[in-house]
């Protein structure tokens, strides 16, 4: 029997990126959808559920994507909404990559580390979909994570609801710009770069030959990139006494991570890969 693949995607055009993930991953086929909103979402659901019987069903699975991580979040529960008994299918979010991003970087700055728990974790651009997710990770890990933002109050309020979900502690600091990031990285072990594409958010001057900087990353692959000194290629690369990622460092697990749970979608019909469930995956294969 086929495997089959519903791409939801909030955007206004399904991801080319994400339907050509599918296919290497082994999908065989991929049904693309953009535009998507949670009233849409029944009937999409439905032309996969009552069309195999039971035992069939985990060769047909669910997509979640598009560029708006909350819109996603909102079609998810819209999805799971729609199932009842038997009558459900496996489905992964990972709006704008941010998922499988987030656990990459984790993955990959645990490792490098040896370890997060009891240390203190940095997430520069904190609130956006990879940093709040990265930041929900490492605090499960035992990591006491501060997020920044020019934003403290919205930043402390997705702080909250952050810890809400994942336990562990999360604070928020105010970090107008680019100058204040060597006082936040006082006492860090861990940065990770998480702001937005082409900003530089960490001078060098800020992290580098800092004793307590164990490992960094960033996510950003746009000139000027998010850590100055950081290279878009470096993957564990010693620089100035810290083991550092760029954005393809990274990115060569965030791949590894998403064709495999593509795959795990069709081994059964009842999972649910959000990012605590994604970040399992990603443990079980070891990167």
């Amino acid at each position: 029997m086929r495997k089959l693949l519903l791409q939801l995607d909030t955007s206004p055009h399904a991801s080319v990126f994400d339907r050509v993930v599918a296919h290497d991953a082994g999908a065989d086929a991929v049904m693309s959808y953009g535009g998507v909103t949670p009233e849409a979402v029944q009937d999409l659901v439905h032309g996969c559920i009552f069309t195999r019987g039971p035992k069939d069903l985990k060769n047909t699975a669910i997509f979640i994507g598009g560029t708006d991580m909350a819109a996603g979040e909102a079609l998810l529960a819209a999805v799971e909404k729609t199932f009842f008994g038997p009558m459900r299918v496996s489905v992964m979010l990972d709006s704008n990559g941010s998922n499988t991003t987030a656990v990459a970087a984790v993955v990959k700055l645990e490792r490098a580390a040896g370890g997060v728990n009891g240390k203190r974790a940095v997430i520069t651009g904190g609130t956006g979909p990879v940093g709040v997710r990265a930041a929900g990770l490492l605090a499960a890990r035992g990591s006491g994570v501060v997020m920044t933002s020019r934003r403290l109050e919205y930043a402390q309020a997705v702080a909250r609801t952050t810890q809400d979900r994942f336990g562990g502690s999360i604070g928020a600091v105010h970090m107008a710009g680019a100058a204040a990031a060597s006082e936040t990285l006082e006492g860090a072990h861990i940065l990770l770069n998480a702001g937005g594409a082409g900003v530089c958010m960490v001078p060098k001057a800020a992290w580098a030959g800092r004793g307590s900087l164990q490992a960094a990353a960033d996510v950003n692959a746009v000139p000027p990139l998010g850590i100055e000194g950081v290279e878009v290629t470096d993957n564990g690369d010693a620089r100035e006494g810290a083991a550092v990622f760029g954005a393809l460092g990274v990115g060569g697990l965030k791949m590894k991570i998403h064709k495999r749970c593509i795959g795990r979608l069709f081994e059964r019909n009842d999972l649910v890969l959000d990012a605590e469930a994604i970040d399992g995956v990603a443990k079980e294969f070891g990167g």
